[in-house]
């Protein structure tokens, strides 16, 4: 099973400079975290889940989608989203790895005290821009520069396979 990172949304906006120096809506904001975590995603290999309040709506049942691989949850009216995150850390089986982000410090005891680790957001936005600026220079380094197979494989298969063709290991 893969480790579990639930991200308290909101506190995670928060804590990030973009959305008021782009002037985005709550929306845009949301949206473009979304989109970032779901790139993180893919280069961790976590499950994910963004949660977002909807304590102070109307909203009278709780929404789950999944969007790029991420599943995003709104809570329901009188639900926070650290209360839905309190009830995932104490679901999740003992040996599962979990962790949480969240600046929120009653958050971060509250998960603790349930086995998962913390991250604050400050530190998780962090993460998010190193993952993505290490993944793709990790991806461009990995292009194979052929489209055959030989040029795909590691490089010392592909010394065993060229010294094999010029009969130095007989």
């Amino acid at each position: 099973m893969r480790p579990l990172l639930l991200v308290d949304g909101y506190n995670v906006i928060g804590a990030w400079d973009v959305p008021q120096r782009e002037n985005l809506s709550i929306e845009e904001a949301r949206e473009r975290l979304v989109h970032l975590i779901a790139d993180y995603a893919g280069y961790s290999g976590e499950e994910v889940v963004v949660v977002f309040d909807g304590h102070y709506t109307g909203r009278a049942t709780r929404s789950r989608a999944m969007v790029h691989g991420v599943e995003v949850v709104f809570t329901r009216h009188a639900e926070s989203a650290d209360n839905f995150i309190e009830a995932q850390c104490a679901a999740a089986p003992r040996w599962r790895q979990v962790r949480v982000a969240t600046s929120d410090a009653i958050e971060q005891t509250v998960a603790m005290g349930r086995g998962a680790t913390r991250v604050s957001a400050r530190e998780f936005l962090l993460l998010l821009t190193q993952t993505r600026t290490t993944g793709r220079a990790h991806m461009q380094a990995d292009k194979p520069s052929r489209g055959d197979i030989f040029s795909r494989l590691p490089p010392h298969q592909r010394e065993i396979f060229d010294r094999m063709r010029k009969g130095l290991d007989e």
